[in-house]
């Protein structure tokens, strides 16, 4: 009447859970660590306490709610969620959450930003071109003079 089952073999072997944010993280800044100086990886990094100092990334940089940098960022792509106070340059996307504060100027290819995100700062994206123009902030001040110089032609005629 009962019969005696045997359990399905035990995998020996721990495979942690993989979520697409944690995959490649490199270097962890804990909640309870403060980093003073540069710092410079080639994997992703991710900030959970504070870090004075310029940080460098060529892959992801994730800076978690409640974490903060005090220096100039550079990274492939960043995940901001904390606080920096110094200018942001990123090659990719940057996505700003709504608990985000930069206090500077941000470059990128890609902004992302939720409502309740704070930017006090210049941001210059890379991509943008007049037809036939250069790529960079030197277009801007010469569609500035023209505006001005059609102004001061409506002037004279008035």
């Amino acid at each position: 009447m009962f019969q005696k089952s045997t359990p399905p073999p035990m995998d020996t072997e721990y495979h942690a859970p993989t979520s697409p944010d944690n995959d490649d993280v490199e270097t962890v800044v804990g909640p309870s660590v403060h980093v003073e100086g540069d710092f410079a990886s080639e994997g992703n990094i991710l900030v959970k306490g504070s870090v004075s100092g310029n940080v460098k990334t060529s892959k992801l940089l994730t800076v978690e709610k409640g974490a903060q940098i005090l220096a100039n960022v550079r990274a492939g792509s960043a995940h901001i969620s904390g606080n920096i106070k110094g200018s942001v340059k990123v090659e990719d996307r940057i996505e700003l959450t709504s608990s985000a504060q930069i206090l500077g100027d941000i470059t990128c290819s890609i902004l992302v930003v939720e409502p309740g995100a704070l930017v006090q700062g210049k941001v210059m994206m890379n991509g943008v071109s007049i037809a036939g123009g250069e790529e960079d902030g030197s277009q801007r001040s010469a569609v500035r003079t023209r505006r001005s110089s059609k102004q001061e032609d409506q002037e004279e005629q008035a």
